[in-house]
């Protein structure tokens, strides 16, 4: 009998059974295929290493701007996708590591519950066995979703999976969907060479950022050679046996398009087929498992956390909610998670990364705003490192000071969001960063700056 047994290892499973360890509890974690989930293998990790290998190449091809003579740069593009997995292997046997190191039994296998208390583990030879513990938490992520416009066949028309591991570079992509996913794709194929065309059925790219963010990544693409179809409708992808042909609806009418490999990137579903929980009783509601905040199903010692639960589909998200999921178990008091304080990054070129409320979003909830911006194009260190794309943009509240949100586009953007992400948490005001003495020269100085934008007291503009 275990104290804990966590269907799925993904970032929010894993990490839920670490801290489940750490609390003294007898853990068990149940997994169909790689430690670490989509995120390690298929999802978070690898697609980074292709990334920087597209970074890699924009460097040697822009060299000589830098005073460096180099030749062309050629793309070995086997040899990147076999980088990526290398990549990929390493992290997943970390978290091997991590799990003998926490004494966490990991059961290889098929999980379906099978009422409160009990979970069936299916092997990959057949054989069954039910294992039982006092909690169960689902975290079984999420996968591909497919439509039925763009029929995805593993080979021309495909998804974030396969375009991940694809033996030879197509000549021509089209890729459906302007998200993370999809615009991280578009990036990487058409820096490697790939001939990319971004569809996205709403007005702007990247449609849940702030629309002055989204309009710059347009114009950086546009500038980079991605042609861009926005307010624009997939009809139908067909493959047609020596590439694909797309037909598309838009403004200007109907169109037909043709491409070597259609990705379909038009979100995710949640993997909560199969696994027992109609027959357990658990609520879903739209594909997912309803849970309070404290990740708690219907059903008294089943749990449900990351993607198959109606919070953002993020890595980071998932592993947070299964530590608050956890302590809440273990009788201790934690903090429900505030999902009005979420980053998010997409790691395309330049990168894009928000947290809190879009300009048009604090209108909306009826704030006096102040707005504040500061383009890469003033900062020192952005001209030094050649990277002058992007800006930052704050929102504070008029009356109060408070932090509403932050929004920037730019080189090394992911890794300066957590400012604001903190900040935000310690209810620091738009004051408060003004007054805070940031390191020159540095890209991070640009958050300083837009504060004193929108109090008007912004020195290098």
């Amino acid at each position: 009998m275990y104290d804990l047994i966590v269907l799925g290892s993904g970032p929010g499973g894993y990490v839920a059974a670490i801290r489940a360890s750490q609390l003294g509890m007898k853990t068990a974690v149940v997994e169909k295929e790689s430690l670490g989930g989509v995120c390690l293998n298929w999802g978070c990790i690898p697609t980074k290493a292709l990334l920087k290998s597209a970074n890699v190449k924009e460097y040697i091809d822009h060299s000589a701007d830098y005073g460096i003579e180099s030749g062309e740069a050629v793309v070995n593009f086997s040899s990147v996708i076999t980088r990526s997995r290398g990549v990929a292997e390493g992290m997943s046997k970390g978290v091997q590591f991590l799990m003998k190191k926490n004494k966490i039994d990991v059961i290889q296998g098929f999980g379906k519950v099978k009422g409160s208390g009990k979970l069936e583990v299916t092997a990959a030879d057949g054989t069954k066995k039910t294992i039982e513990a006092k909690n169960i938490i689902i975290a079984t992520g999420a996968r591909s979703r497919v439509v039925d416009a763009i029929p995805q066949n593993g080979k021309n028309i495909i998804g974030y999976r396969e375009a991940m591991s694809l033996k030879e570079m197509p000549k021509s992509m089209i890729v459906v969907g302007s998200g993370a996913i999809g615009s991280e794709f578009a990036y990487f194929y058409n820096t490697m060479g790939t001939k990319v065309t971004l569809i996205e059925y709403l007005p702007n790219i990247l449609p849940l950022e702030d629309e002055e963010v989204s309009k710059q990544l347009e114009r950086s693409f546009k500038k980079a050679g991605i042609e861009i179809l926005t307010e624009t409708s997939v009809e139908k992808a067909e493959d047609t046996g020596k590439g694909c042909r797309v037909h598309i609806k838009n403004k200007k009418g109907e169109q037909t398009l043709e491409c070597d490999v259609v990705l379909s990137a038009v979100g995710v579903v949640a993997n909560i087929d199969g696994i027992g929980l109609e027959e357990a009783g658990v609520k879903t509601e739209k594909g997912k498992i309803i849970t309070d905040a404290f990740y708690r199903t219907n059903v008294p010692g089943i749990f449900a956390i990351g993607d198959v639960t109606t919070g953002p589909a993020l890595a980071h998200v998932a592993s947070h909610e299964g530590i608050v999921c956890v302590e809440k178990i273990a009788g201790k008091n934690p903090e429900p998670v505030n999902y009005g304080n979420i980053p998010s990054c997409t790691y395309a070129s330049p990168e894009v990364a928000s947290v809190g409320m879009t300009e048009k979003q604090a209108k909306e909830a009826g704030y006096d705003i102040k707005v504040g911006k500061f383009p890469f194009s003033a900062s020192g260190k952005a001209s030094a490192a050649g990277a002058k794309d992007g800006f930052v943009k704050v929102i504070f509240d008029a009356k109060y000071g408070e932090w509403l949100g932050c929004h920037m586009i730019g080189a090394g953007v992911t890794e300066m969001i957590s400012e604001a992400v903190v900040a935000r948490k310690l209810e620091t005001t738009g004051h408060d960063i003004v007054t805070s003495v940031h390191p020159h020269p540095t890209m991070s100085e640009a958050i300083m700056e837009a504060a004193a934008a929108a109090y008007g007291e912004v020195i290098h503009l």
